[in-house]
């Protein structure tokens, strides 16, 4: 990675943690300040499993996002403990915290969030998202009232991620938060992942749409082939599961669940890399590994 030569003493460059529970729309927000389709997204919960940064480069600001898994309660598999560990190692380690919660409701892992975030001295945004879903905006000022005795935000910021309202004053506020600084990144550098885990990733959020409540989160996607031949991308995944009955609802009646989560997975993929792909998926069942550290860490999980 090279360092890009701008003048230190005009550019703002700085990591910006996007933290919040679950669903909550961490990585739509992330999608839409970067203008494109990085982060995956679903209606379930925990959906985002990795820390992934977002590179957003303007004239004279490089925005480093961190987006990462939803903080949640209540369930003790290995898989939850590491996302749970990723987000409280995270915010530790960055310039300003975005702290995501609805627009209408505190919650107790909201609480649990704002426990961590008192942990750090990091200045911290409040997002209250989904204000689009609001009818009488003026009922968020006594919420606003009660958010503000609950902890020192340097700002409160209504705003609908998925509409993109208050993005970009958003953005704004981010900016003058940051230090000046060198780039980090090369201004055309969009996320420190590779290919490979983005393609996983699609497909994974192909899965979780597809299968709706029918299918729990032990699934994983791994890619065993990427390679470029004569302008076409082909890419090879293996899909992961916990139980013979998982792989039959994923591949579905005469192979159609399998087929459609390969078709829109695909889509995504060309958009991405901007090339023909030709993909290929098996399902194959690995019982209990989002609850084995061994497995956990040989998927990438553990010690990234």
């Amino acid at each position: 990675m090279t360092q890009s030569n701008k003048n230190t003493t005009e550019n703002h460059c700085g990591l910006v943690a996007i933290v919040g529970r679950p669903n909550v729309g961490k990585s739509t927000l992330l999608n839409h300040i970067l203008g494109q389709k990085l982060s995956i997204t679903s209606r379930k919960p925990q959906t985002t499993r990795h820390r992934l940064l977002g590179i957003k480069t303007t004239e004279h600001a490089q925005i480093i996002f961190v987006d990462t898994p939803g903080l949640h309660i209540g369930i003790d598999k290995a898989l939850n403990r590491y996302m749970n560990k990723t987000v409280s190692a995270v915010i530790r380690d960055v310039d300003l915290i975005l702290f995501m919660i609805d627009a209408n409701k505190w919650t107790a892992e909201d609480e649990k969030v704002l426990m961590n975030i008192r942990n750090t001295k990091v200045p911290a945004f409040l997002l209250l998202n989904k204000i689009d879903r609001i009818n009488d905006k003026a009922s968020l000022l006594p919420f606003i009232e009660e958010l503000k005795s609950k902890y020192d935000f340097d700002e409160i910021i209504p705003l609908s991620a998925l509409k993109n309202q208050g993005t970009d004053e958003l953005e704004v506020l981010i900016t003058k938060s940051l230090p000046l600084g060198s780039y980090l990144f090369p201004e055309d550098q969009i996320t420190d992942k590779n290919g490979r885990f983005l393609a996983a990733e699609f497909v994974r959020e192909k899965i979780t749409r597809q299968t709706g409540d029918e299918l729990p989160y032990e699934v994983n996607v791994e890619i065993e082939e990427f390679k470029s031949k004569e302008g076409v991308l082909h890419i090879s995944a293996l899909i992961l599961v916990e139980r013979e009955g998982q792989k039959k609802i994923l591949i579905g009646k005469k192979g159609a669940g399998l087929k459609l989560i390969g078709t829109e997975a695909r889509k995504e993929m060309e958009r991405l890399f901007d090339a023909k792909v030709m993909l290929n998926l098996w399902v194959k069942v690995k019982s209990g590994w989002s609850d084995d550290e061994r497995a956990l860490r040989s998927l990438g999980y553990i010690d990234q």
